[in-house]
């Protein structure tokens, strides 16, 4: 790009268009994805910050999924970190110098895969919550000794598949600094990759699990039930609303590269890139706070804050906790609890 870079995969092609598409485009740019970075920023570092606190100071995390959800916006915070370097640079140009070009690149990347690792990590430990109701509690010691050693390993596993970006991210200069990958050294590996564990893997371990979550409560007797149902239709529904039309977008610049001199398609680029952001936001929201165990832990902080509105909260969680025991009827109703974690 003439101007100025973030995504080498678009901004490379702008060159491709005419001078007033490209000056269209960049004037767009400049606009739209510095309002989306600080509007991400700002409630992604809220939710996700309140969700550490929580988990850090109220919470202790007794599952498998608390562990995860522990992990979850450590590693949604390292995205949102890396915003306000792009929203500065887009506006303006790259100033921070190598070292950070390869920090904040790098960081973007080991979200993607961290991310994506922990969220499949909580669908399948779902999976196993609900369809192997008796069998989780009798194993519980042994499933908190394994989940341990395997968000220890999705990080490994994600910082190693992170060393391409911090090895081919440079800086370069036309009109303006720009901080960008060499895709042409690993782009369709890393592209693969990326594709395969940022949305293939966690959207085929949503279907299949899901769907057999589905099945089980249903046949469940449970008053908890119908709204467990809609809990699992909105994570799957949002998590294929914002990744799907990027990802598809990703893999058909691969296939046919004649996208690269239309407009239109370098507007859906950004569009659904920004979509895809959004999950740094809703991630809090969907793992967390829609648990009625975390709400009641959230309102326990904002007690220990002189929050007035805090003590008649926990109150009417407590009682709700209460009902909730009284009304359960099976093993596999029990299970459905799953969702106020």
């Amino acid at each position: 790009m003439e101007e100025y870079e973030y995504d080498p995969d678009v901004w490379k092609s702008v060159e491709n268009i005419s001078k007033e598409e490209h000056e269209n485009f960049l004037k767009f740019s400049k606009i739209f994805l510095p309002f989306t970075y600080l509007l991400v920023f700002s409630f992604g570092l809220v939710g996700n910050c309140l969700v550490l606190a929580v988990y850090i100071f109220c919470q202790k995390t007794k599952s498998l999924t608390d562990h995860f959800l522990l992990n979850l916006p450590i590693a949604d915070l390292l995205f949102i970190g890396t915003l306000p370097f792009w929203a500065y640079a887009i506006i303006h140009e790259w100033v921070f110098g190598p070292v950070m070009c390869k920090v904040v690149l790098g960081m973007y990347t080991l979200n993607l895969y961290t991310s994506m690792l922990f969220l499949t990590g909580i669908t399948i430990d779902r999976f196993i919550a609900v369809v192997q109701a008796t069998k989780t509690h009798i194993y519980q010691a042994k499933r908190m000794t394994i989940g341990k050693i395997i968000y220890i390993i999705i990080w490994v596993f994600s910082l190693l598949l992170t060393i391409p970006q911090f090895k081919y991210t440079r800086i370069s200069q036309k009109n303006k600094k720009v901080c960008h990958t060499e895709e042409e050294d690993i782009s369709t590996m890393v592209l693969t990759i990326q594709m395969t564990i940022g949305f293939f893997l966690p959207l085929t371990a949503m279907i299949i699990c899901y769907s057999v979550i589905v099945k089980t409560l249903i046949r469940a007797k449970g008053f908890q039930k119908h709204k467990s149902l809609k809990i699992i239709f909105l994570v799957v529904a949002v998590f294929v609303t914002t990744q799907l039309p990027f990802n598809l977008i990703k893999l058909i610049r691969t296939t046919s590269w004649e996208y690269d001199t239309d407009p239109r398609f370098l507007y859906a680029f950004v569009i659904t890139e920004a979509i895809a952001y959004l999950r740094a936001c809703l991630n809090p929201v969907l793992y967390a706070f829609v648990g009625v165990k975390f709400r009641k832990n959230f309102w326990k902080l904002m007690k220990a804050f002189k929050c007035p509105h805090a003590a008649g909260r926990i109150s009417q969680y407590q009682s709700s906790e209460d009902t909730s025991k009284s009304f359960t009827a099976s093993n596999n109703a029990q299970a459905t609890s799953m969702y106020q974690l």
